[in-house]
């Protein structure tokens, strides 16, 4: 199982305090080099404006922040954990997808699910339908994206959005296109799409909930005629490293009911070494191809190669 590093962006409150936006940037950066040098598989951050919470703390916008990352790192991958579909026009992602491809030297794992945070979209002015909606214009929207990656010119009419012969050059690096990860476990529309247009899906559950959505999974891929080993299948958890395992449940922050369903500090990465050794190994029985681990101590670099040390190297 391949370990990768949830990196902040500040969505939830990190930068809280700072005073100095370039210095906060430079945090980032210097995460980012050390999870490239220390095995970690890709870089995943959040697409999102605001910070949960109070407002007014610092939070970077993720394409331009993985776009100015992807020229001070040299082998890891980057993705969204994930683009919001509601936020940018789909062909616009597409081509913003290729350039970031281009730029990285073909490490982007382009993210996309139906958007959440209502709040957010409200904030900034963007519609904001009901989920089941959302879930059609990101089909939609996946149509238009793979189209343009693959043919020389695309023209589309769907309910919720059109193009007109859009040519989409350069179209990225990787063949036969830049991988798409799809998150979500919505097991009737999401997890179809999955089978049908995802080269990885990804799950925040515990592993116990995880594990019966890539069986899920399975049945939908079978239904369209799909192996479920071509898709790489991805998780989300949070790490508390502490010298006991009360410690660390009792440092599990306020907002985590509303990213990680249930009891978080009973399944996440929280608690001792020996703990978190465990757990790690519960994700990887589910079925797990890649964890995405995310740090209550987030923008400290001796945590980030800590753990590189004990789980990756």
């Amino acid at each position: 199982m391949k370990l990768s590093l949830y990196i902040p962006t500040g969505t939830t409150q990190e930068f809280y305090g700072y005073t100095d936006p370039v210095a906060a940037f430079e945090r980032i950066r210097e995460l980012a080099v050390a999870a490239d040098e220390t095995g970690f598989a890709t870089i995943w951050a959040p697409d999102h404006f605001v910070p949960f919470g109070p407002p007014g703390a610092y939070v970077f916008e993720v394409w331009t922040t993985l776009s100015a990352l992807a020229r001070e790192t040299q082998r890891i991958r980057l993705g969204q954990l994930v683009t919001g579909n509601g936020y940018r026009n789909p062909a616009l992602l597409a081509k913003m997808a290729s350039t970031l491809d281009v730029i990285a030297g073909g490490r982007l794992t382009f993210g996309i699910g139906a958007g959440w945070y209502e709040d957010e979209y409200h904030a900034f002015g963007y519609d904001f339908p009901s989920a089941g909606e959302r879930l059609k214009r990101l089909e939609e929207a996946l149509q238009i994206i793979h189209s343009m990656w693959a043919n020389e010119s695309t023209t589309f009419k769907g309910k919720y959005f059109e193009t007109s012969g859009v040519v989409n050059q350069p179209a990225g690096v990787q063949a036969p296109h830049v991988p798409v990860m799809l998150a979500g476990g919505g097991e009737k529309v999401t997890l179809k799409l999955v089978a049908k247009y995802g080269d990885l899906c990804n799950i925040q559950e515990s592993p116990e909930v995880i594990a019966h959505k890539y069986d899920v999974l399975a049945q939908h891929c079978t239904a369209v005629g799909r192996d479920l080993a071509s898709i790489t299948k991805t998780a989300t958890s949070y790490c508390i490293i502490a010298d006991t395992d009360d410690e660390a449940r009792a440092a599990v922050p306020p907002w985590a009911p509303m990213v990680f369903p249930g009891d978080l500090g009973s399944y996440g990465l929280v608690g001792t070494i020996d703990t978190i050794r465990e757990r790690l190994g519960g994700y990887e029985r589910a079925g797990v191809d890649e964890l995405i681990v995310g740090f209550q101590d987030a923008l400290k670099v001796d945590t980030i190669r800590r753990f590189a040390k004990e789980f990756i190297q």
